[in-house]
């Protein structure tokens, strides 16, 4: 279970602010509650930004001055770019755009085998192919070494990045960077795709129309997909994007719409995130992010199909790799479920793609909502890793908690990735508990709703009007709104039993819901229960009539005490770590017998059930979740139910002798620590 936390909007502010402009109320109550609660700020909102001048970015004129240089002398020119799809977005916008100036130029895009930014063998082999100056794309800010290799080789170096630098900028003849402390560029966040469009337009003497024209569509998905803050020029850029998107004369784009089955006269940075950006992302992932690159600078329909089958075709195993290694981890899990007990998960094993490591760390994040480090060991005992967690536990900070261990590690607050030898995964998992253990308080998983929906919001029109709030992206996400106490009127199952939708009656409203991945069986509600529901809205079209779409992103049976919840459940994991807990404590998790029948009678008369279900429905001021827990432990214990803590599940085995409880293990070791 999740912690909901359900933003308060204020109604009558958002009914002065629509009194002033054309935006409505619902839209305005959603502005309200992310802290928009003056009309200035709301405007500004809704303002558009002028991308600034390319030229105040510091070095931005160095860098074209030496490009030109290179482009009239004919002299040969790489474009050095990232395997992910913001590196690979900005090389084939450089690459596309210094052909057209008739400049002498390639690309070069390092394989994942190869590790990201500069390295000596790609400079040399750069170099042999006669190259005179390298321009960096979404990497070079740290590549101080490989930078004096460039210098020695006599070649010429143009860095354009957007991450983070270090004390010392790379020798180099240009480092354009926003984030650079003399840099007086006003405007930050830009992805290193975003940087690159800027260089396009001060080549083309800081006037951004045509590079606009020709390459805003690209811009927006690598923006997009590098999940930088979706504000100010990010927005514009973004916004204006996706106009073009849906007019894109690009041979590759057309086709990945075509391919993909999208729509491209309705795409929206959500279809960006989740249908466009992971396709353009699975080359540098499982193929070579070369595939991607020459996809978006096709000219020809026939090799543009041919590129975008191949991106689509990794894509698909990028999928199956991924649901092989979290079925692994599953089974792990159910086979040591001491795992669950920590603040942090801690997870291995052999040779799994490290391609796709980030995204089982994200995924195992939204699974059991702990921060979690993943790791993949090769054959040599060569170990690298990814990382990933939620805000109050901060991954760089643990990582550098951890350092000796580490061969090489970075990141930030909620995301990171490392490389050690096998031999010191064991103390790295001592360490990363240590570091948890030290928290004043554990993390737990979040879920922000922007309001509380009333009845009388669900309305066609009110729906449509929350699209004035788009493009959604980081710092400016789909709203989301809470449904309290709504009632199930009929449970329907959809392809085959894999998805869920209800019919159900909110005060005035009645309507249907759609649950994605969540067979009738599984759900905590019947007919006829009270749930509440985080959900976001969208529109149907059917045959000329539209409908309110209702989208269910979690859900529980009304009532759910969630602070009672989680304090036992660590109450509990406490006690499972070993940690030394007052007898008083302790007194209270030993249930009675009363409390022993009533748990398993649930059971049984459920047939299969989980553990979060179960509180929901049996959760009072004397059964809370921590004894919840332990009487299915003890039931475990005597082979009277089936316990799988990787989902939770709890299932009754057939029994076919009396079953003595007190001779549960678990009830002697509670006892004996009274």
């Amino acid at each position: 279970m999740k912690k909901w936390k359900i933003n308060r909007s204020d109604e009558d502010l958002a009914g002065q602010f629509a009194a002033r402009c054309d935006i409505n109320k619902l839209a305005l109550e959603v502005l309200t509650s992310r802290g928009y609660t003056d009309f200035d700020s709301v405007v500004e909102y809704f303002t558009t930004a002028e991308l600034s001048d390319p030229f105040l970015i510091k070095d931005m004129d160095k860098a074209v001055e030496t490009i030109e240089k290179m482009i009239d002398e004919y002299r040969l020119i790489c474009v050095y770019g990232d395997y992910d799809c913001d590196g690979i977005t900005s090389t084939a916008i450089l690459y596309n755009y210094l052909e057209s100036m008739s400049a002498n130029v390639m690309f070069y895009i390092p394989e994942r085998s190869e590790g990201y930014g500069l390295n000596a063998d790609a400079i040399k082999r750069i170099a042999a192919e006669g190259a005179e100056l390298i321009v960096t794309v979404d990497n070079g800010i740290s590549a101080v070494e490989e930078a004096k290799l460039i210098h020695e080789l006599g070649m010429e170096l143009v860095v354009t990045d957007h991450h983070q630098p270090s004390d010392v900028l790379p020798m180099a003849a240009a480092v354009v960077d926003p984030h650079r402390e003399d840099c007086p560029s006003p405007y930050k966040d830009l992805a290193g795709v975003g940087v690159a469009f800027k260089l396009c337009a001060a080549l083309d003497g800081g006037n951004y129309e045509i590079v606009m024209e020709q390459y805003a569509d690209i811009c927006a998905i690598g923006t997009i997909a590098d999940v930088v803050p979706l504000t100010g020029e990010n927005r514009t850029i973004v916004k204006q994007g996706l106009e073009y998107l849906k007019n894109t004369e690009n041979q590759g784009l057309c086709k990945l719409f075509e391919l993909n089955s999208l729509d491209k006269e309705s795409v929206s940075s959500t279809d960006v995130s989740f249908r466009m950006a992971p396709v353009i992302n699975a080359s540098g992932r499982f193929g070579s992010p070369i595939t991607a690159v020459k996809a978006l600078l096709s000219e020809d329909d026939y090799d543009a199909h041919n590129y975008v089958s191949r991106l689509i075709e990794l894509n698909s195993m990028r999928k199956q790799t991924e649901s092989e290694i979290i079925s692994e981890i599953v089974d792990h899990i159910n086979k040591y479920p001491q795992v669950l007990d920590h603040a942090a998960l801690v997870l291995w094993g052999r040779n799994w793609h490290p391609g796709v490591i980030g995204i089982v760390s994200s995924k195992i994040l939204d699974l059991y909502g702990k921060p979690n480090l993943i790791i993949s060991i090769d054959d040599e005992g060569n170990a690298r890793g990814s990382a990933r967690s939620i805000h109050g536990f901060d991954v760089f900070d643990c990582l550098r908690y951890c350092s000796e261990l580490f061969e090489k590690f970075g990141g930030h607050e909620c995301a990171g990735g490392f490389s050690l030898k096998q031999e010191n995964i064991g103390a790295l998992c001592s360490k990363v508990y240590e570091y948890a253990d030290r928290l004043p308080k554990a993390p737990v998983q979040e879920i922000c709703a922007d309001k509380l929906l009333m009845p009388g919001d669900i309305t066609v029109e009110n729906v449509k009007g929350l699209r004035a709030l788009e493009p959604f992206g980081a710092e400016n996400p789909s709203p989301v709104f809470a449904i309290v106490g709504a009632r199930v009127l009929s449970v329907i199952p959809l392809s085959q039993g894999k998805h869920t939708k209800i019919d159900f009656e909110y005060g005035s409203y009645k309507g249907q819901a759609l649950f994605f991945s969540l067979s009738p069986e599984r759900a905590c509600f019947k007919s006829g229960d009270r749930i509440d529901m985080l959900v976001k809205l969208d529109i149907n079209s059917f045959r000329g009539t539209e409908s309110v779409s209702i989208k269910v992103m979690d859900h529980r049976l009304s009532g759910v005490k969630q602070e009672r919840y989680f304090a036992a459940k660590q109450c509990y994991e406490r006690l499972m770590r070993g940690e030394d807990l007052p007898s008083a404590y302790v007194q209270k998790m030993i249930p009675d017998r009363n409390e022993l029948v009533r748990v398993y009678k649930y059971i049984n008369s459920a047939s299969r059930t989980t553990l979060d279900h179960m509180f929901m429905s049996l959760g009072d001021d004397s059964m809370n979740y921590c004894k919840m827990r332990i009487c299915v432990d003890i039931f475990a214990d005597k082979q009277l139910v089936e316990y799988k803590p990787a989902t939770m599940s709890i299932s009754m085995l057939e029994v076919n002798s009396k079953v003595d409880l007190e001779d549960s293990p678990t009830l002697k070791k509670l006892r004996s620590m009274l």
